[in-house]
This record gives structure tokens, C-alpha cells and sequence, in this order.
């Protein structure tokens, strides 16, 4: 018989974490910038704005009209955040800052850095 929250292969026993026991101290909300604020969970990727087919694909959805959030308040973009549900979140933010601001739950939420990153 299985163990609860145990992998089938016993000789390879791995805990198995459903989304309600993960640790409790990652924030459910992402300061993206300008307190603009993205739910943690449904991140997919964080990805630089330098590459030409990541410009070319925020330019098609600004021409569509749909599925662009953009909240950089004006600011050049840095970073486009992927969504689960599709949609691309834009940040003024770069993605080192808003990887650390994840990996940091201390200062998830903390609106100071945004503009000291944007002062470089």
C-alpha cells in the first residue's frame, strides 16, 4: 500500500507536495512595480525584453489589444512576465529583481526597490 505523499517507487521515496502544502512562506502576490501586483502562482516564466522575438510578440499583442497587461507606468520595459492563464504581464522591473523579489518573500511585496532599480 501507498503512503500518503509518497511517490509509487518505494526504493525512490519522494515526498509529493500538492499546491495547499507548499511553503507557506512565499508571498501570494508579486510586486511587478508601481504597486502593480501579479499572484505567484500563476508565474510561468520571466523573460528579458533584449531578444527580438519576445519584442516582436509584445508588439503583435499590443496590436491585438488582448492579453497584454503592461504596468510599467510609462517606464522602458525590462522584463515580460508569462502568465498561466496566457496573458504577459510587462515590468519596468528587471527579472533578477523580480526573481529575487520571489525568492525573498521578505521583500515580495516591497515597493522601495522599484524605484531604486529604475534610478540605475
Amino acid at each position: 500500500m501507498q503512503e500518503a505523499g509518497l511517490s509509487k517507487s518505494a526504493s525512490n521515496a519522494v515526498p509529493v507536495m500538492t499546491p495547499d502544502e507548499r511553503t507557506p512562506s512565499v508571498p501570494p502576490l508579486l510586486n511587478v512595480g508601481f504597486y502593480n501586483f501579479v499572484l505567484t502562482d500563476k508565474i510561468v516564466a520571466l523573460v528579458r525584453i533584449d531578444s527580438a522575438p519576445i519584442k516582436r510578440l509584445v508588439q503583435q499583442l499590443r496590436r491585438e489589444g488582448t492579453k497584454l497587461i503592461d504596468a510599467t507606468q510609462g517606464r522602458r520595459t525590462r522584463c515580460v512576465v508569462f502568465l498561466s492563464s496566457g496573458q504577459i504581464v510587462l515590468s519596468a522591473l528587471t527579472q533578477e529583481t523580480l526573481a529575487k523579489r520571489l525568492s525573498r518573500p521578505e521583500i515580495a511585496l516591497a515597493p522601495e526597490h522599484a524605484e531604486e532599480e529604475l534610478a540605475e
